[in-house]
């Protein structure tokens, strides 16, 4: 019913994150050595966000599909019963916490296997300028 909300949530924070490294990671990058190739933090965390978002959006029309997500208030058709609200909010503690830990852990993964092809092609891999 609601259960997108949790990975939207993630998704503004990371956003947030992200736009905050990123002005950081400018001005240190100038400083740092080009000799060593690493997956700048930036990066990695706009794979998050961009995986974050994609689902996120791609839950919403699932749900505006189905009807339960409608365009007046209170948007969610859930909202409008007692009942079917606790359901909602049981689905967002459960199925929503669970996506967005399952998105998170795969990004971990990613983070970790783009980290070991750096250390063994010993930063001879061309940088990505496009972050």
């Amino acid at each position: 019913m609601a259960c997108f909300l949790v990975s939207a949530t993630e998704a503004v924070v990371v956003t947030a994150i992200e736009k905050g490294v990123g002005t950081k990671a400018a001005k240190d990058s100038e400083a740092a050595d080009d000799a060593a190739f690493k997956v700048p933090i930036r990066s990695k965390l706009k794979w998050l966000s961009n995986m974050l978002w994609g689902g996120s959006v791609l839950l919403a029309f699932e749900h505006v599909w189905h009807g339960e997500v409608v365009p007046w208030f209170p948007f969610l058709t859930a909202m409008n019963d007692p009942g079917d609200t606790s359901e909602m909010l049981h689905e967002m503690a459960t199925v929503g916490v669970a996506m967005a830990v399952l998105i998170t852990l795969v990004w971990v993964g990613m983070c970790l296997t783009a980290d070991a092809i750096a250390k063994r092609t010993g930063g001879k891999m061309q940088k990505n300028t496009k972050a």
